[in-house]
């Protein structure tokens, strides 16, 4: 099909009186989306990536959706949270297929952990091992379902909550599930997925199930991704983090934990005839233990040549790796007893070369031609060994450019001023076609950026309670509404005191929503029901979140979201492009802020009528020459320094209503 008979088939469809605004009630035509989908098109047509910046309200899902079921054949779209995994399945897929009346199929693939796994709900059933009265509670109700149920997708049984205990017991994951030897492979809700999945046009997946495809860690997946013609990255932001950690590799105290545990069950069960097995497995407890101890009494992340060098750490680090060979020889040795020995055999050598390798790191460094980091998380309650690739870069491109296939990266975020390079260099998608809508939202008039005058210096003890103390009358003017996000749990921690002292004092009869009092999907509906309540949140309420409408109008952000430069990969990072000639702070950190402030203030601006303020408490947005580059990369909002305009701004809001 010509160019331009392709595109006026997309204006026929997404133009002011094309299909979808026939058909779809509510639907807008919004030049930018017609243009992405031109974009996406020609993408998919010639079998190249293209990396698209969409700005909040563009519609980019049906930008991507339209030329994906016109022109795309098989399709994988792959999303951040299940959150839009769920909605691009059960609502804009639906809509956009009927509307174009496209007689293509669509399956909907999670990870193994989210799905009943028969196997092993029959054997906690069986033996029992509950933590407590809530889990027998809930494993009734899970049997009562996997009966009737079609999908088997937890997410489908209210009744049990998303963190409940049980559900560890009665999933699978890729280290223990039996795989064509379980007993109820034919009946398998995991098997049954897949090959839905693979029968289907359009499957919707999320970036972790990808990658482990990508990685062919999970080799049950591995025949989904080489069929398809088109992928779709939604939420492509996340992926050089995703990335990182899928070529990586780890151990954490909580696997070491659950393998112990599993193994110590299996000896007592089939392989009680061994004497001494349970102990090979109970002995892995206070080892596990025992390197918690020698890690030290403060958390954090540790670079490996730090905390290595250290003699109790070696010598409670070997003492673990002595411990998980020997459980992996007396594993092996009685694995031909039953496939539930074999898989926790596969499991614990796995973690055993895991660890050799993790050891090697402190002897020699490795030979590959990108370098690895290695470092300790260390918890309050465990830890994880850690180790990353340097770059991602080479690995991942050679994905995009050996396939064959149309590659389409998009998000509200990727660009910092029009300017794609900091994404691109960490994915391998320097030569990538580029492409950047902007939202049609008139921020000039929707939105107020606020920055204080006369706040201390973001590294100061006394820094946190200024932001608050200036975000007072900002908040009475709106009254309430307002999410206060910071860049770390301290400063959220020291707010939450100081603004519920300031409500008290003031008598300010606002609910105080905050990060950690519940489930992040409790605390959001708990904030829209209440309409004038203030939420405190950090990391996870930056992005992802959506609130249109009148119940949020302040977005208040601490500081700009550096990440801390104490992180042992990161400093890696830097130190990397400083040694090849680069400036890491204005080349890195200053374009990952710029990106990451963007997310945060996209929370803000939701629909056409939304209006609100964006304060931000950092003087080095204003007083740095690099606050200047920041700056420019949020959306075009008016700019002040001064209260009486926030004022003013809510002012002109509350005449204007009938409030």
């Amino acid at each position: 099909m010509p160019t331009h008979a392709r595109d006026e088939e997309l204006a026929a469809i997404l133009g002011e009186d094309g299909t979808l605004a026939r058909t779809l009630p509510g639907f807008r035509f919004r030049p930018q989306q017609l243009a992405m989908a031109q974009a996406v098109a020609r993408a998919i047509l010639a079998r190249e990536p293209l990396v698209a910046e969409a700005g909040t309200g563009t519609g980019k899902t049906f930008a991507y959706l339209v030329p994906a079921l016109l022109y795309g054949g098989k399709v994988i779209v792959s999303t951040g949270t299940k959150t839009l995994q769920d909605q691009l399945f059960e609502r804009d897929l639906p809509l956009v297929r009927d509307a174009l009346a496209v007689p293509v199929t669509v399956a909907l693939l999670k990870g193994r952990a989210n799905y009943v796994c028969r196997h092993h709900l029959e054997r906690t059933s069986r033996e029992g091992r509950l933590h407590s009265r809530d889990d027998v509670r809930y494993l009734q109700k899970i049997v009562a379902f996997a009966r009737v149920s079609e999908r088997g997708d937890r997410g489908e049984l209210a009744d049990v909550p998303e963190h409940a205990t049980i559900w560890p017991l009665v999933t699978s994951t890729r280290d223990n599930c039996l795989g064509s030897h379980c007993a109820f492979h034919r009946e398998c809700f995991v098997m049954k997925a897949r090959k839905e999945a693979l029968d289907a046009d359009v499957v919707v997946v999320n970036h972790h199930l990808f990658f482990a495809d990508v990685t062919l860690r999970d080799e049950g997946l591995a025949e989904l991704l080489p069929a398809c013609n088109t992928v779709i990255l939604d939420e492509a932001h996340q992926l050089p983090d995703t990335a990182t950690l899928f070529y990586g590799e780890q151990v954490t105290a909580g696997q070491l934990t659950e393998l112990a545990r599993d193994a110590e069950a299996i000896a007592r069960t089939e392989l009680r005839d061994v004497p001494d097995l349970p102990e090979a497995g109970a002995d892995l407890v206070p080892l596990i233990r025992k390197l918690r101890l020698a890690a030290g009494d403060a958390t954090g992340k540790f670079a490996q040549a730090q905390i290595g060098g250290r003699p109790d750490f070696r010598e409670a680090l070997d003492a673990l790796a002595a411990g998980v060979d020997r459980l992996a020889a007396e594993m092996e040795r009685f694995a031909v007893r039953s496939e539930d020995v074999a898989a926790i055999a596969r499991r614990v050598a796995d973690v055993s070369d895991v660890l050799s390798r993790w050891k090697g790191g402190l002897e020699h460094a490795d030979d590959d031609a990108a370098p690895w980091i290695r470092w300790v998380d260390v918890s309050a309650q465990g830890w994880q060994l850690q180790a990353s690739p340097l770059s991602v870069a080479d690995v991942f491109r050679r994905q995009v450019e050996d396939t064959g296939r149309a590659w389409i990266f998009t998000s509200a975020t990727l660009a910092v001023g029009r300017d794609f390079s900091h994404y691109t260099s960490q994915l391998g998608l320097v030569d990538a076609p580029t492409g950047c809508w902007d939202s049609p939202f008139d921020y000039d008039e929707q939105a107020l950026l606020y920055v204080p005058r006369g706040l201390p210096a973001p590294n100061s003890v006394e820094h946190t309670h200024a932001v608050v103390d200036a975000a007072l009358p900002v908040l009475k003017a709106s009254g309430g509404r307002a999410f206060l996000l910071f860049t770390s749990l301290r400063a959220l921690n020291v707010a939450r005191e100081r603004l519920a002292a300031l409500l008290e004092r003031e008598k300010l009869g606002y609910p105080l929503l905050v990060q950690g009092d519940g489930a992040k999907s409790e605390l959001l509906l708990r904030f829209r029901e209440l309409g004038n309540a203030v939420l405190l949140g950090s990391a996870s309420f930056w992005e992802g979140v959506d609130v249109p409408g009148d119940a949020l109008s302040v977005v208040v952000i601490d500081k700009l979201p550096f990440a801390p430069p104490d992180d042992p990969l990161l400093a890696a990072r830097l130190a990397k492009l400083n040694a090849d000639g680069g400036n890491a702070f204005f080349d890195w950190q200053v374009p990952q802020a710029a990106i990451s402030l963007k997310q945060g203030a996209g929370r803000l601006i939701r629909t056409e009528t939304d209006r609100g303020v964006l304060m931000i408490g950092d003087p080095r947005l204003v007083d740095k020459p690099y606050g200047r580059r920041i700056w420019r990369s949020l959306p075009p909002m008016k700019r002040t320094r001064e209260l009486s305009d926030v004022l003013a701004f809510f002012g002109k809001r509350t005449s204007g209503s009938e409030r």
